[in-house]
């Protein structure tokens, strides 16, 4: 059983969060360990490993990345400990910003390079925007879900770099 399948959603790469708070509530409710006390016990080990597996489903749910992630590992697309090779032009941009972060950045440096990161993170997310925000399961195309992949990467990269500059502030 998937998270989706747990959540009796159909598999999508945007949760609604209110839809998903509401659903889990009541499945909580419904696999609560303590409403299986008198079943035998292979019906509370269930009830027990589908409450685990939910708490695991909502948190990932409640993460954009790791709900992109988890799909497309779910499409044999992806592994956990993945060595992704990006594109040579992607690396050599983020390694200028990196060098321009090094560098002892004053109060206006450090603004361009936020609105510099910020026209990155833009750009990668508007080649992916449309597969992402009208994914249908089964619709997709392998294509797509490598262009989505190779978005997810580079995410990563940038959040690493957000997050360094602000550390640095």
């Amino acid at each position: 059983m998937n998270y989706f399948d747990i959540f009796q959603i159909p598999v999508q790469l945007i949760v609604n969060p209110a839809e998903l708070t509401s659903k889990y509530f009541e499945l909580s409710r419904q696999f609560h360990p303590d409403f299986y006390i008198n079943e035998t016990e292979e019906k509370q080990q269930e009830a027990l490993e589908k409450t685990a597996l939910l708490n695991k489903a909502l948190k990932t749910f409640q993460n954009p990345d790791e709900t992109l992630k988890y799909v497309l590992q779910l499409k044999g697309l992806m592994t956990d400990d993945e060595k992704y090779q990006l594109p040579p032009v992607f690396l050599m941009e983020v390694m200028e910003i990196n060098e321009s972060l090094m560098d002892d950045a004053g109060e206006d440096d450090s603004q361009r390079l936020q609105e510099r990161i910020a026209a990155l993170q833009n750009e990668i997310y508007s080649t992916v925007k449309p597969i992402i925000e009208g994914y249908k399961d089964g619709e997709a195309t392998k294509e797509q879900l490598l262009a989505i992949k190779e978005y997810y990467f580079k995410k990563k990269y940038i959040d690493r770099i957000k997050k360094e500059l602000q550390d640095k502030n």
